[in-house]
């Protein structure tokens, strides 16, 4: 059986679909090549407040309508926004896989953005944004963003800002769509026990209906970096720091050896190199971690800690020490297989997930025009050897490279 299916529609909506037989559970989703990069300075903000507005009315159902729709059959709805992608998405019994996928499309295209909504969930947002300015442990890692990539829209914070929250009206959402949404630049992906050819029909008859939309999109490129070192005091109790440096692109070769070698940095194992040597080692830290985010033509590395203030300059100098002994010596045999080892499992286990796969599924057509097989993964992994990983080291976490972002404690 092939790993997944693919059908286009005339009006260019693609459809992906992976059947698992061993399943009752049917998750499905549109993902959308849109986000928060593709907001003009007038629109902060705007991707996740559509993704918000979604649920609150189309044309012929009320928010409450659209929220009992799936609940009532215990399915669940839901979305999110990054950067580049929206998604709205669901999870059902298979017996009910067409209701949900009426209601993802009713939501996806046919929503009318009332007023009255828009100024309920106004206040939702900005609620949120107060959420996350109270959480510093949020709150740096999206200040973080505008320190890598100043005056581009890859810095801008997805949520916007209290000012641009505050005068969106109907029209903008129209205005957003208009610019952005095109239907060959979005995808309907499902994972389920259904054959394909359900799925299709299904396809056949609530996308095929949507008139084609084929528009041009250019993203402004990042290319203007400057290391930054900045310290801001804050009223908390602990010492927070961020530090990173732009990385490779979603088709860069050398995307999955530098996942690899962040992952041996500080990864979810609780025996990353980060872990051991400041948390395990000396007890400076609850949590240090490592992360990597690919965007389609840069990434973003970081590296997060918080610490006592008076332990912010050892913790800071530990965790450099191990980004140099990277730089200046090679892994041996032995830790090399088990870097490969330990990010092979890692894989494995996140495809056992079948909403993940989904999810993965939409993202990486459109980002790549092709899915990796996990075999495919793994051969690119097996082949990284203990020099690509030294020089990625040299190229990206050289110390004259790298920017930092402290939040201290204020008296």
């Amino acid at each position: 059986m092939p790993e997944y299916h693919i059908h286009t529609l005339p009006n260019g909506i693609r459809i992906l679909h992976k059947q698992v037989l061993h399943t009752k559970i049917a998750h499905s989703g549109f993902t959308l090549d849109i986000g928060s990069r593709d907001e003009n300075e007038s629109q902060l903000g705007l991707a996740h407040f559509w993704e918000h507005m979604a649920f609150k009315g189309t044309e012929k159902r009320k928010a409450f309508h659209i929220i009992n729709r799936l609940e009532s059959v215990g399915g669940e709805l839901n979305a999110y926004t990054t950067k580049e992608k929206i998604c709205f998405y669901a999870s059902i019994l298979d017996a009910h896989f067409e209701k949900a996928f009426e209601l993802l499309t009713d939501i996806t295209f046919h929503s009318v953005f009332p007023e009255k909504e828009i100024e309920k969930e106004r206040g939702v947002i900005l609620e949120e944004m107060s959420m996350y300015l109270d959480n510093p442990e949020d709150a740096i890692v999206d200040e973080f963003d505008s320190v890598i990539f100043p005056n581009h829209s890859l810095g801008n914070n997805i949520l916007g800002t209290t000012e641009s929250v505050s005068r969106f009206h109907k029209a903008d959402f129209f205005e957003f769509l208009s610019q952005n949404l095109s239907t060959d630049r979005l995808i309907f992906a499902s994972v389920s026990n259904l054959p394909f050819e359900k799925v299709v029909r299904l396809a056949e008859k609530y996308l095929a209906p949507i008139p084609a939309k084929i528009q041009q999109r250019n993203r402004t490129p990042f290319h203007q970096y400057k290391p930054q070192i900045l310290t801001l005091q804050k009223p908390i109790n602990q010492a927070h720091c961020m530090i990173g440096a732009p990385a490779y692109g979603l088709s860069d070769p050398k995307r999955i050896p530098f996942f690899m070698l962040s992952n041996l940095i500080g990864g979810p194992g609780m025996n990353s190199r980060l872990n051991l040597a400041v948390r395990e080692k000396y007890g400076l830290v609850y949590t240090i971690d490592a992360s990597y985010t690919a965007y389609v033509d840069t990434g973003l590395f970081n590296i997060y800690f918080g610490t006592e203030k008076k332990q912010l300059a050892r913790t800071t100098d530990l965790v450099l020490k191990e980004l140099k002994k990277l730089r200046e010596k090679p892994l041996t045999a032995t830790q090399l297989h088990n870097t490969q080892s330990q990010l092979m499992g890692q894989l494995a286990m996140a495809e056992e997930s079948n909403i993940g796969y989904m999810m993965m599924m939409g993202k990486s057509m459109l980002d790549l025009n092709r899915i990796d097989t996990l075999n495919e993964i793994f051969d690119q992994i097996k082949n990284t050897t203990a020099a690509d990983l030294q020089d990625i080291a040299n190229e990206i976490l050289a110390e004259d490279k790298l920017s930092f972002l402290n939040y201290v404690p204020v008296k």
